[in-house]
């Protein structure tokens, strides 16, 4: 598959990595503090059909054959990217049991669990994103992430409050110990990912406070906070792009997806110091009941999605 492509990248200074015998000190970055005003989010207007694709009482999912830089080298990676609707708690911001009963507290989301798996060598690694945004278009509610490797785990959750986002971190690494953060209300990174399928041309562009993406602090031991960034869309006629370029730190992002509505996503590349950090394309898509295909009568599906992990 062709991506859609930028020209020109940032140009930035390199990042040491880090692995579970090397990390010790504080983390090396500071967050900023927030440079521009909270984001602006255009109310949504949902495209013709919105209803009939997400509604339809499945899932979408996606798997991506993936590239990933990790200890300084690159390994083969799968992510599997898992959208669907569901209605959320205001409150509790959780999965709703008894949705009809909910009233007011009841926020109709849509959510993203991305799954990426790779190996370093003798052991593995894998890592899990939860992002729930509401249909609305309103501020994200929360975010979750969690990275699994056989030297232990880390935990990170982002909880929409009324001026801002509760940040909280545990880590087995003594330095970042467990964190427990407010940040100012700015757009998440996270959040693109389900704004482009909401509809992506109401994203905020330009100049904006950006919360860079969990995966990216985690994997790299940097603290949770604000950053400045520059979001700029390159739209065309089948494919279009997001592409993200951080002021003060050195890392860029483009996100591939389609132009016409369901706005699947294509792929993505990651840069750091102008050099691949991870990178995926699109090798299957698959809408369906997944929480129902869970006997081993079932286990064949995996080969229509083209899993290897």
């Amino acid at each position: 598959m062709k991506l859609f492509l930028f020209a020109t990248f940032l140009s930035v200074a390199i990042f040491s990595t880090q692995n579970c015998t090397e990390h010790s000190g504080k983390p090396t970055s500071k967050p900023v503090e927030a440079p521009t005003s909270a984001p602006t989010i255009t109310p949504l207007t949902l495209p013709e059909g919105f209803k009939e694709y997400w509604y339809a009482g499945t899932a979408e999912l996606c798997t991506y054959e993936v590239t990933q830089e990790r200890y300084g080298e690159i390994r083969q990676a799968e992510q599997v990217n898992i959208f669907v609707t569901e209605d959320l708690s205001r409150l509790k911001q959780v999965k709703l049991d008894d949705p009809a009963a909910a009233a007011a507290d009841r926020v109709p989301v849509l959510k993203l669990n991305l799954i990426r798996r790779f190996h370093t060598g003798i052991y593995d690694y894998s890592i899990m994103q939860s992002v729930f945004t509401p249909i609305s278009g309103s501020s994200t509610l929360k975010t979750t992430t969690s990275v699994q490797d056989w030297c232990g785990h880390v935990f990170m959750q982002n909880n929409l409050e009324k001026d801002g986002y509760h940040l909280r971190g545990f880590s087995y690494f003594e330095s970042e110990g467990d964190q427990d953060l407010r940040l100012p209300l700015a757009l998440l990174e996270d959040e693109i990912w389900t704004r482009i399928r909401l509809n992506p041309f109401a994203v905020t562009t330009g100049k904006v406070s950006l919360i860079p993406s969990a995966i990216y602090t985690r994997l790299r031991h940097k603290p949770g906070g604000v950053q400045n960034a520059d979001i700029q869309l390159k739209k065309g006629e089948k494919e279009s792009a997001f592409s993200v370029m951080y002021t003060d730190i050195p890392r860029s992002l483009i996100i591939q997806f389609e132009t016409a509505f369901p706005h699947k996503i294509l792929g993505w590349e990651e840069t750091i110091d102008g050099k691949i950090a991870s990178k995926g394309m699109l090798k299957s898509t698959r809408k369906s009941a997944y929480w129902e295909e869970h006997d081993n009568v079932h286990a064949p599906l995996r080969d229509s999605l083209q899993l290897r992990f």
